[in-house]
């Protein structure tokens, strides 16, 4: 610590550059020995390129775009209102039950570790967090095959069955469009 605080230059020493004058020479493209033998060059400034497929696009009007809007994308139906009201809550909900879960049992397990009350292994709240956590990934999935895709009908408060008849419904889509 004695030899930091008497040395001559400081810690950190810089060399005194200036940003205008460079160490290394740069070179302009104009300054370089021609290659082309003979061939007439470019200004590079002057070069305009335009990106392949970009160049000819059609225009759109807007009779076009607001049909284009209207139309189904190969052939999916749009989701009424009231199922994706439905479907936001039921994710919300299969989502956020499990992940307050966890967060509450890793409190609770640091407020036992803190007191004292018991030495708990590391493994349990790994353990907690992982099943937790997990569920409350596949909440998201969950949420939204467990809610009644009818407009008219509300389904189950858990929504098992309608899970049951989403699932064999969404791979009967999926079937079907690849044959």
């Amino acid at each position: 610590m004695k030899s930091l605080i008497s040395s001559p230059q400081p810690s950190l020493y810089l060399l005194q550059s200036s940003p205008s004058k460079p160490k290394r020479p740069t070179f302009r493209l104009s300054s370089l020995p021609s290659s082309n033998n003979g061939r007439e060059t470019r200004n590079p400034d002057t070069i305009k390129t335009k990106g392949k497929g970009f160049g000819n696009l059609p225009t759109i009007t807007d009779e076009e775009s607001s049909a284009t809007k209207n139309s189904n994308n190969n052939g999916e139906e749009e989701i009424p209102q009231v199922v994706f009201e439905r479907m936001l809550v039921r994710i919300a909900v299969a989502v956020g039950v499990p992940l307050a879960t966890g967060l509450l049992f890793l409190r609770i397990f640091g407020e036992i570790k803190e007191q004292h009350l018991w030495d708990i292994p590391k493994w349990l709240p790994l353990l907690t967090s992982l099943l937790t956590f997990g569920s409350s990934a596949l909440g998201i999935a969950y949420g939204a095959l467990s809610t009644s895709w009818d407009a008219e009908k509300k389904g189950s408060l858990l929504g098992l069955e309608q899970a049951q008849e989403n699932w064999v419904e969404m791979w009967r889509e999926e079937d079907e469009n690849n044959s």
